[in-house]
């Protein structure tokens, strides 16, 4: 019987970023077009990361760093 290992998805790996506390940093959608009717305020808070939260945190930390 052959052991498989368990691999990271990419997918989630290139859009995703572990902190050294362990939580995820992801960025925030809705700045990639359509910037000119959006406020200055609205647009540098779009800038800043945010945080997965909640479940789906414990969800993508599995998906990232399988086997640990």
């Amino acid at each position: 019987m052959v052991k498989v290992k368990p691999k990271t998805k990419k997918a989630l790996s290139k859009r995703l970023k572990l902190t050294k506390s362990g939580k995820i940093k992801r960025q925030k959608a809705g700045r990639s077009h359509l910037m000119s009717h959006k406020s200055a305020k609205r647009r540098r808070r779009l800038l800043k990361p945010g945080l997965v939260a909640g479940k789906t945190a414990k969800t993508y930390a599995i998906l990232l760093a399988p086997g640990k």
